[in-house]
């Protein structure tokens, strides 16, 4: 049997706030805990010194437990060669918005494998959770942190991965389904994307591993939630039914894409950050993507390239080079604010034959 999920988080309801970085905010996360489900942050794409504000500014609006997201990728190589042919490549672009692209990229963020500042922020924060994405730490961090009492998540995007997360001693696996907005978080890239849509993916996952599942991507309401949780899941992971609450940060044309109805669709594409990622799809997806483009610099690497484009293009007020991370299930997103989304949630939990376990006692 599963050890008991809610127990572990410290959470009343079956419901985790996916931590997408550029969107997540301490006010979502903390008024997602105060609700009675899990909020979360994402200190990836920062450094120690942000992490540590981050993980304040959470602690200062809610004592409920909450999720600490880092990055796990492998660090990137640099390539001088590459990343001049794609700055090429990207100058027509930065051109017509009446700009230069940079002389050269840089690495923008540490991955969490080799930031011990990282790991030291946490270890004195000691926040109730940490996930990790895009792969793994080593066995030192992970023991470090749960010698620290922190309970550890992990994604993954198949049944092999899956499995490593159960081998390294992680708590929950989140099993990432094709669905889902924001970066795959493939291990390993290269070996090809596996594609498995979340509600396949989630039964494949319980029945191969021992510890509590998480399902991702693509659901949006109460109704999905059961759903996920009749094909062996103990929570679902939502991220993109949340970036219409007033507590995220995404931007006015962000929120404008996900109401626009048809015509805005979502794809996966690599080259806005150098891993796989699925957004609402705008001239990066379609012209940037397009096939023909030169081999792509590491990941983050690349990302450094696209974040100067998509400013330059903001200055002139073009938007057509923003990052809008989104899941397949945008459409169905609700502007409510975060708390009263959480509650909501609950209830159609309840009408689709979801039991608390007060109730049930």
């Amino acid at each position: 049997m599963k050890p008991d999920l809610l127990s572990l988080l410290r959470i009343d309801l079956p419901i985790i706030q996916a931590p997408m970085a550029g969107v997540s905010t301490a006010a979502l996360a903390a008024a997602v805990s105060e609700a009675g489900a899990l909020g979360s942050i994402s200190v990836g794409a920062g450094d120690a010194t942000q992490g540590r504000a981050a993980i304040a500014d959470v602690r200062r609006l809610t004592d409920r437990p909450f999720n600490v997201n880092v990055f796990c990728h492998r660090p990137a190589a640099a390539d001088a060669a590459r990343e001049a042919a794609w700055l090429d490549y990207l100058a027509p672009h930065f051109a017509a918005n009446g700009a230069q692209p940079p002389a050269a990229l840089r690495e923008i963020y540490k991955s969490f494998v080799d930031d011990d500042d990282m790991l030291e922020v946490i270890l004195e924060a000691r926040p109730a959770v940490v996930s990790f994405h895009f792969g793994l730490p080593d066995a030192h961090r992970i023991e470090a942190l749960k010698d620290a009492g922190i309970v550890l998540l992990g994604s993954a995007t198949s049944v092999a991965e899956a499995r490593q997360v159960e081998a390294a001693g992680i708590d929950a696996v989140v099993a990432q389904g094709y669905e889902a907005g924001g970066h795959r978080g493939l291990f390993d890239p290269e070996r090809g994307d596996p594609a498995i849509g979340t509600f396949a993916l989630t039964e494949l996952v319980a029945s191969a591993v021992r510890i509590p599942v998480i399902a991702a991507g693509g659901v949006m309401n109460g109704a999905g939630i059961a759903a996920a949780m009749r094909l062996g899941a103990s929570a679902a992971q939502m991220g993109t039914a949340f970036i219409l609450c007033p507590e995220s940060s995404a931007t006015k044309h962000h929120r404008a894409l996900m109401q626009a109805g048809e015509g805005v669709i979502t794809a996966v594409t690599d080259v806005v950050s150098g891993r796989p990622a699925r957004g609402l799809v705008n001239r990066l997806f379609s012209e940037i993507g397009a096939p023909g483009h030169p081999p792509l610099p590491d990941y983050p690497i690349a990302y450094d390239a696209v974040k100067a484009l998509n400013a330059a293009a903001t200055k002139a007020g073009n938007s057509d080079f923003t990052v809008n991370w989104a899941g397949q299930g945008f459409p169905l997103a609700r502007e409510l604010p975060a708390g009263e989304l959480v509650r909501l949630l609950g209830e159609e939990l309840a009408q689709n034959g979801w039991v608390p376990r007060q109730a049930s006692a």
